[in-house]
């Protein structure tokens, strides 16, 4: 017998699936343009590597039962339950990459900051390796767990409904089997 809360998780399917349309449209906006001299430099690396990142869970294809549940509200239970942990892992990983890319172009201001369109010398240098430095450990920070706490407090502060969001555990192991 189905337990009535079906329009519950469609209604988190939606809320889960605007998260992730909102994450990749700012990660499709990431536009800079490093000079060849600073192409290779980290920050611009990682903010490729966060567009590209974003690009291959949009590339990926969809892992949820894809069944018809045909009015039989056991089957759209089943179902939902399985876009619901599919959604809520691809927000995961954008949000993760949103994260990495935020502090890629904080490095990136930071960078212009310090150069103020000036080419590279001396001058610049144990500033421009503090700047390095913060961005290395920026990264560090942004865990799984740190990842999986701002979408959960974010989602709680709104009061969304989140009894049957996949764990951190689940969506790691879910990560690792692809």
């Amino acid at each position: 017998m189905s337990d009535g809360l079906n329009d519950a998780r469609a209604i988190r399917v939606a809320e889960i699936m605007t998260d992730f349309r909102n994450l990749q449209y700012y990660l499709s906006q990431l536009r800079v343009t490093p000079t060849a001299e600073e192409y290779y430099l980290e920050g611009y690396s990682l903010l490729r590597q966060c567009t590209s990142e974003a690009q291959a869970i949009l590339d990926a294809p969809f892992s949820a039962a894809t069944t018809s549940p045909g009015g039989d509200a056991e089957r759209e239970k089943a179902q939902l339950k399985s876009i619901i942990v599919d959604a809520a892992v691809r927000r995961f990983q954008c949000q993760r990459a949103y994260l990495r890319a935020h502090a890629g172009l904080r490095w990136m201001n930071s960078r212009n900051s310090i150069l103020r369109g000036q080419k590279q010398n001396a001058s610049h240098l144990n500033a421009l390796r503090a700047a390095d430095s913060t961005l290395r450990m920026e990264l560090l920070s942004i865990t799984d767990e740190h990842v999986e706490n701002t979408l959960r407090c974010q989602d709680a502060a709104q009061g969304k409904w989140l009894a049957e969001d996949p764990t951190l555990p689940q969506i790691q192991q879910i990560l690792m089997s692809r």
